[in-house]
């Protein structure tokens, strides 16, 4: 647990080899909601995991854009309003490429249709999947332990302090 519950007999556990998913939805550059728990299946590749917390973060994602194009409808603006759309950060180079084509590979056809739900709103572009360096990746503070610098560099980023 990257909480500082992990013990060295943990690695040897079947209860403890489960992914944490963490993620950070941010609305004009502040966080709204944030995550960080356990993933409900064994991953089998850390690009697996990194694919199953995107569709995880993404159901909740996908209903604040629907809310908000509704908000957008329902009141008139006298100024132009921007279209909403959802941009999604991404460290993991596998993860991006699972979720921007639709062919499934011997290595991913076993991962369940439940995760593949957002694929239609990246194809219509209204999700775009960009790769960050891992060091800029604002979740990494929810899931694993990190040095102070880092935590700090990515705490400011996130939080402002």
């Amino acid at each position: 647990d990257f909480a500082g519950n992990w013990q060295k007999a943990d690695a040897e556990s079947a209860d403890a080899v489960m992914s944490r998913t963490g993620y950070v939805l941010m609305y004009a550059g502040c966080p709204i909601h944030w995550v960080s728990k356990l993933q409900t299946e064994i991953a089998l590749s850390t690009a697996e995991a990194e694919y199953i917390a995107l569709s995880q973060s993404l159901r909740e994602a996908i209903p604040l854009m629907s809310m908000m194009k509704e908000l957008k409808k329902t009141f008139p603006i006298e100024i132009q309003v921007p279209n909403f759309n959802c941009t999604v950060h991404e460290d993991n180079q596998s993860c991006i490429s699972m979720a921007t084509t639709q062919k499934f590979s011997p290595r991913t056809k076993h991962i369940a249709l439940k995760y593949h739900h957002f694929r239609s709103y990246v194809n219509s572009k209204q999700i775009e999947i960009h790769y960050i360096n891992t060091h800029d990746q604002l979740a990494d503070c929810l899931t694993k332990p990190l040095g102070a610098n880092l935590f700090f560099d990515l705490r400011k980023m996130l939080m402002g302090w």
